[in-house]
This record gives C-alpha cells, sequence and structure tokens, in this order.
C-alpha cells in the first residue's frame, strides 16, 4: 500500500500530540557525548515524538553565529541543496547539490507523518542532480555548472586526473583536467552500488591514500530492518572499491548510516560519523564518531553502543552482539551528523587545529531540538577527547519554530578555511580567523 494522500493540518496536529509531545529529553547533548554517554531506558512508540522548525531561509544579510575569534561569510547563494563539498588541487570548491531520489514508497501512517514533519523543515527539497563549482577571483566567487544528470550524487573524490562521483546507485569516474570549469563526457561506471528502496540514500565517498582503492559508506534501508532483511544486503557497511577493477567487498559492517568517511592524520586510521537508530525515546540512540576497523561489526540492528540488545530486530543474533564493537566517541541522540573533516590547517584559531570539525543537520524527533550546528571535537594522539564544541550555530531561531539553514558537507580550503555546504539556505559558508 502507497499512502500518498495528505493529511489536513488539524489531523496531522492532532496525531503529532498522540505522538508524545511530553517525552521531552531528559539528559542534555553534552551528557551524551564523549567516551561514555548516559543512556537511559529505552521507550517505545506508537509514533514518535517529533519536533521540526519550519523552513525559512536566510533573510538579506543573515549569516549563521561563530565562535570568538572566527569569521563567516557566504561564498555562494541559491544553489540546489548543496549536501557535500570537495577542493581541487587548484582551490576550485566542487559543491554537489541532490537530495533523495524518492524512490522509497510510504506504506504506514507513521512514515507518511515522519516525512511531512521533515519535509516542512525544508531538508525534503529538491536537489539538483548536478555539481557547480565556485571559483575565487578578484571579483568574488564565481559560478559554474561543472557537471550535469547525476542521480541523488553525494560523495566526490579526485585520484590522479579521475574524478570519481557516488551516486546513489553507483560510482561514475570522469576525466578531468585541471582548471576546467565543466565536465561533458559522459562518464563510465566503476562499480553499482546498493540502490533497492534507497532509504538512507547518501553515499560517502574516500580515497585510500594510494589511490588503489574507495572506501563507501551505504546506510541501511530502515531504521531497524522494518522493512526486510533482504533489502538490507551491503546495507549499513562500509565498502571497499578497488580503482582498477570495480570489484568491491565488505570492510565493516553494523554502521547504521556511515555518512562521513575520512583518514584521521596522527594515527592514518579510518574515522566516521554515523546516524544511529531513532524511535526508542528522545535520549536515544547518541550518533557518534569512531574508528573504522577492518572485518568489525558496529552492531546495527541487533545492539546500539556495544551490547546494549535492540528486541525490535528479529531474529535476534546474540552472536554478533558478542562481538559488537563500541564507538569511540558519542556526539549526542539524533543530532544527525553528516559532514566530517580533520582540519590540518594553519588559518584557524590553534584551539581548533589537530581536531575534527562535524556539521549536524539537527534532530526531527527529539525535543528540544538538538544539532543544527557544526562541532569541534579536539584529538590527542589520534583520539578524541573532552566534549563538542560549538563553533557554527545560529541555524534556526530561539523559539526553535523557524530554520533558517542545516550544514552538511564539510572540508577545508587550500588557504586553511573551513567550507561548509548548508542544504536548507541553499548557501556554501566559509570560516576563517577573525
Amino acid at each position: 500500500m502507497k499512502i500518498s494522500t495528505p493529511l489536513c493540518p488539524l489531523v496531522l496536529a492532532g496525531l503529532l500530540a498522540l505522538s508524545g509531545c511530553d517525552q521531552q529529553a531528559k539528559l542534555t547533548p553534552q551528557q551524551q557525548s564523549g567516551a561514555d554517554p548516559q543512556l537511559p531506558a529505552a521507550q517505545n512508540f506508537m509514533i514518535p515524538p517529533m519536533q521540526v522548525p519550519k523552513a525559512a531561509g536566510w533573510a538579506q544579510g543573515a549569516m549563521p553565529k561563530v565562535a570568538p575569534g572566527l569569521h563567516i561569510e557566504r561564498i555562494a547563494a541559491d544553489l540546489k541543496h548543496p549536501r557535500q563539498i570537495y577542493v581541487l588541487p587548484n582551490n576550485d570548491i566542487l559543491v554537489v547539490e541532490s537530495n533523495s531520489p524518492g524512490t522509497e514508497a510510504v506504506t504506514t501512517p507513521k512514515q507518511l507523518i515522519a516525512s511531512m514533519v521533515k519535509n516542512q523543515s525544508g531538508k525534503g527539497a529538491k536537489g539538483g542532480n548536478q555539481i557547480t563549482l565556485l571559483r575565487q577571483t578578484t571579483n568574488g566567487w564565481e559560478k559554474h555548472l561543472f557537471l550535469q544528470n547525476l542521480n541523488s550524487p553525494f560523495g566526490v573524490q579526485l585520484i590522479g586526473n579521475t574524478l570519481y562521483v557516488a551516486n546513489t546507485i553507483n560510482i561514475m569516474q570522469y576525466p578531468y583536467r585541471p582548471g576546467e570549469t565543466e565536465i561533458t563526457d559522459a562518464g563510465k561506471e566503476l562499480a553499482d552500488l546498493p540502490d533497492t528502496i534507497n532509504h538512507h540514500w547518501t553515499k560517502s565517498l574516500l580515497a585510500s591514500p594510494d589511490g588503489k582503492s574507495l572506501f563507501v559508506g551505504v546506510g541501511s534501508n530502515s531504521n531497524i530492518t522494518e522493512n526486510g532483511p533482504e533489502v538490507e544486503y551491503r546495507r549499513a557497511d562500509v565498502l571497499q572499491v578497488f580503482t582498477d577493477t570495480g570489484a568491491s567487498r565488505v570492510y565493516a559492517s553494523g554502521i547504521r548510516n556511515p555518512t562521513g568517511l575520512q583518514w584521521e592524520p596522527v594515527s592514518g586510521k579510518l574515522w566516521a560519523i554515523a546516524n544511529e537508530r531513532d524511535e526508542i525515546g528522545a535520549d536515544l540512540v547518541p550518533d557518534y564518531l569512531t574508528s573504522v576497523t577492518q572485518g568489525a561489526f558496529y552492531g546495527w540492528p541487533y545492539s546500539y553502543y556495544g551490547q546494549h540488545v535492540d528486541p525490535r530486530a528479529q531474529p535476534q543474533r546474540p552472536d554478533l552482539v558478542e562481538k559488537a564493537v563500541k564507538p569511540d566517541y558519542a556526539l549526542g541522540s539524533h543530532v544527525a551528523p553528516l559532514g566530517l573533516w580533520f582540519y590540518t590547517g594553519h588559518l584557524l584559531p590553534a584551539q581548533y587545529q589537530g581536531g575534527a570539525f562535524i556539521s549536524e543537520h539537527g534532530s526531527w524527533d527529539r525535543s528540544p531540538l538538538s544539532g543544527y550546528q557544526v562541532s569541534y571535537v579536539a584529538f590527542q594522539q589520534g583520539q578524541p577527547t573532552g566534549k563538542p564544541i560549538p563553533v557554527v550555530t545560529g541555524f534556526y531561531s530561539d523559539d526553535q519554530k523557524s530554520l533558517y539553514g542545516a550544514p552538511v558537507g564539510l572540508m577545508q580550503d587550500q588557504q586553511g578555511a573551513l567550507i561548509i555546504a548548508d542544504d536548507v539556505g541553499n548557501s556554501v559558508w566559509r570560516v576563517t580567523g577573525g
């Protein structure tokens, strides 16, 4: 059954009242961050609590707030749902404009209500299915339509003179000439990717240091396997795809939605951010940042944060729960991390050097809101330490009713500035030292 009839606002309001508006979060994001987050008892809801601000966009002259010692400017506006950032060696910036392909059927009232609530935030806006190139000149930032006719793209990587783009269905490769502002070549497919349903449609992408393989983050096709196990084949995994043949293998598994992959510069280890499961409480489950070990299993769907069993996953797999790896670092429940960048520059103040910036796209099933910011996590000897520090904020109104923007992709440019894609605000921001 595919449900397509919209609910009137009065009915929607009544159903949201049933969803548990009194189920406020009892813990703060700070209490649920770090190496040992507080984990309360799980709850069960007919309809989970929901709170989402309404999309308003940025007013003329308005912009996010930054921490003391930092400066922010908008370098591009009027984009079509910018999701990812990639800085080329010549300092041109590729902006991936994209959103879900809309191939997941809505089959239950709960799914319908959740999609309506989330869409009012602007997060469901139509993407451009294209990549725009930004180039800094003496007269400002030029905007060029770089690559078109893509299919819900997300990850981008350049290896030598080959540009790899991860669509929701495959990895494409294109010839790249330094300095060009448009690619007209049709490209060719390197490898296909899991594309049934596409509940989680983003495919993050990261090249190995030697350029011989690409690591791909593939999210689950459900919250907790409610769409059946057959659609979870090679899902909730980090895949390794070899660039010479296109052959692939599962590198690590049990990560519900690994939306960001990066190499930690001190240890050289692979790290990921992950969006954890929903519908068991405003304070469960914390999203996380973790190192990713080849062959390791990280719990989804059978357990969370190590061996905390989720009884909704059937049949149970105690053998897998027993070996589930506890993530390294919690980020808070429902913050929805979508961008990760280990900062290696020197343009930003010293307190932001040597650690990781994380974009938090923001909650939809937590009250009060969580996320909707770019945070910084300090690292020492290749490991996270302390608590996340808010760095770029102000993406929603003080009363939590209006949403101006939502951060997604992150990267630093050649000068060391932090570049941020903002898909609700349809903008790209550049953060420098004050």
